[in-house]
């Protein structure tokens, strides 16, 4: 159980504040926020060659993350023969195993409602058939490439949307691959960092071929690919001012790119205005309810990437985390780490599944629901819809008590309680604390033994 010892805090990763998110004027585009934060629950997925290794994705090839992005490199000290084998791995990355319409079937019965990918990450792998560069799951040194499932991003968006999910792209605006982002011998040698290795209000030509190289990336996804719901844009760094000013243009590309797709969300992560409608705390859940559009993407295991004998996140901290989110307004996108012979792991297809059994029975009370008061008070999570309150009583384990009463803290006037899953009416009065509700064991109730939760519909009307 030490899995269950990995508690996910707020704070742990920067995130933008719900006071610096600004609400668009397209009526469209709020429409889609709306549908956004309806979905509740989305499947994440870091894949690339990096899957090989095992090892986090990207980051060891930064010198300045070297201190914890290289824990788990033992076969390498000199930075740059390990940048040299990292981009290397391209040549070795074959997931003759994959199965795109399993993969979006599993989802679909698992109660997930979008797919989030990564198209590319920091290092600059395309997983689709880019015409930008050879540094893709199509390019001639990737013996994956004449597989008839070689378009891996065509291959999974069509498999989901066949089964009735959205598509979200992950896209990161550094590429550390590319010439024009790390350009050799420039000024700031062979030292690297997460940005550029030059100085772009320096080589104003030089950053010119990186954006438009980095827009025609975008466009190939967004004209290519049939829809995208969100353009999930990550490397923050990546941005005006800061350290070293980066500006892509990035609003220029999301206007353009709204002339073919209207609906398009962009989640230009921990940037802040226009152009981040989606706020994505990382591994964290904040402290308190954001009425904004938010996700937080957390692993199902202890990494992004995969890992081997990696340990996985149990049903019951799933569903807990989960309810956290729902109930301070948030949706969870989960993320899975394929092998690199393209499955997806037992045990976390397992996990899957039995996080989609418990929302089978209890998903009226998290899908299309919104915030309310009191929100989550650590033992209890609520959520409303319409003229219904959805009441969630978490259990920590398997062993804590569980009696014949129990107080749901709810000020509100209340009509009726019922057990969700249910049409089943229960016995309650009101108390000093809210709700006393009467459990019996004649009802089915199992005294003394702790689910997952106990999962309660008010009806307020």
């Amino acid at each position: 159980m030490a899995q269950e010892e990995q508690i996910v805090e707020a704070g742990v990763h920067h995130f933008s504040k719900e006071e610096e998110w600004v609400k668009p004027e397209d009526p469209l585009l709020l429409e889609r926020l709306e549908w956004f934060k309806d979905q509740k629950l989305g499947l994440m997925m870091h894949w690339g060659p990096y899957s090989q290794l095992g090892v986090v994705e990207s980051w060891a090839l930064s010198d300045e993350d070297a201190d914890w992005s290289r824990e788990g490199i033992d076969w390498e000290t000199d930075g740059e023969n390990l940048k040299r084998e990292y981009f290397g791995l391209n040549r070795t990355f074959n997931p003759i195993r994959l199965q795109p319409e399993a993969w979006a079937k599993l989802a679909a019965d698992s109660g997930f409602k979008y797919l989030l990918f990564t198209t590319k990450h920091h290092d600059g792998f395309c997983m689709w058939d880019t015409h930008t560069t050879d540094y893709r799951v199509t390019g001639p040194d990737c013996p994956f490439h004449a597989h008839k499932h070689a378009d891996i991003c065509r291959e999974l968006f069509d498999a989901f949307r066949s089964e009735g999910l959205a598509v979200a792209a992950y896209f990161s605006k550094a590429d550390w691959h590319t010439p024009y982002y790390w350009a050799p011998g420039m000024a700031r040698g062979q030292t690297t960092w997460r940005g550029p290795s030059y100085d772009p209000a320096e080589y104003p030509w030089l950053w010119e071929q990186f954006v438009q190289f980095t827009h025609e990336q975008m466009n190939e996804l967004l004209t290519r690919y049939g829809r995208i719901d969100v353009l999930w844009l990550d490397a923050g760094w990546v941005r005006s001012g800061g350290r070293v000013s980066q500006d892509i243009r990035l609003g220029e590309f999301v206007e353009r790119a709204r002339q073919t797709q209207p609906w398009l969300l962009a989640a230009d992560r921990t940037v802040g205005g226009p152009y981040e409608n989606i706020v994505t705390p990382e591994q964290a859940i904040p402290d308190r309810p954001m009425n904004i559009p938010w996700e937080s993407c957390i692993t199902l295991g202890t990494s992004f990437s995969f890992r081997y004998e990696d340990e996985y996140k149990s049903t019951r901290r799933l569903v807990h985390m989960l309810l956290e989110i729902v109930s301070k307004g948030g949706n969870l996108a989960l993320n899975v780490g394929p092998q690199p012979d393209g499955r997806l792991p037992e045990g976390a297809v397992k996990r899957i599944k039995e996080l989609g059994a418990w929302l089978e029975q209890y998903g009226e009370g998290i899908y299309g629901t919104r915030i309310c008061d009191p929100y989550f008070t650590g033992e209890w999570a609520f959520t409303s819809k319409a003229d219904n309150v959805y009441a969630f009583r978490l259990y920590p384990d398997e062993q804590a008590p569980v009696t014949a009463e129990l107080v749901i803290p709810y000020a509100r006037e209340v009509v009726a309680v019922e057990e969700l899953g249910s049409k089943r009416r229960l016995e309650f009065e009101r108390c000093g604390e809210g709700i006393k509700v009467h459990l019996s064991e004649a009802d089915g109730w199992a005294i003394g033994e702790a689910p997952i939760a106990h999962a309660f519909r008010i009806l307020t009307r």
